[in-house]
């Protein structure tokens, strides 16, 4: 399902709204860099923020970071760390109780539409296998030495 962000021809992959932090993995469909959605996004949200509540300045601390994914194994696991990430850092015990990502709507709990279900299904070969998978990594909490590695960077 392709999402149509002004000027862009992005499909949103995964995404997750933290209180301190966002990710959001997407897949580039046109010669924009991708890179550029955060600044768009968020400084369009910024000023928003700015004139309904009589603030001036930044809201987000720091660069975003975007990275490119060219290999399928870290296309995997990117998937679930995002997705875990309100277990991991402890907001929530389970990740049914997350609304702001679309882990839900990957696992057909939810039927919103920021969510690629024929990648799931490609990818994962379902709900209950992606599921499964988060779940594996949420009992570790350890993510491959090269994934630990690559997200580093």
């Amino acid at each position: 399902m392709k999402k149509y962000i002004k000027d862009f021809d992005l499909t949103v992959i995964a995404y997750c709204l933290m209180p301190n932090h966002y990710h959001f993995l997407v897949r580039q469909e046109a010669e924009y860099r991708s890179g550029l959605l955060p600044q768009r996004v968020f400084n369009s949200f910024t000023k928003a923020y700015n004139i309904r509540y009589g603030h001036s300045g930044t809201l987000f601390e720091g660069p975003y970071k975007a990275v490119q994914v060219t290999q399928e194994s870290h296309l995997r696991h990117l998937c679930r760390y995002i997705h875990a990430n309100p277990v991991k850092d402890g907001l929530v015990d389970n990740l049914e109780d997350w609304p702001f990502s679309n882990y839900l709507d990957w696992i057909g709990k939810r039927q919103g539409t920021l969510v690629d279900r024929a990648f799931v299904e490609g990818m994962f070969h379902g709900a209950a296998e992606y599921q499964m998978f988060v779940q594996d990594f949420l009992i570790v909490r350890e993510l491959p030495i090269e994934m630990a590695q690559y997200l580093e960077e």
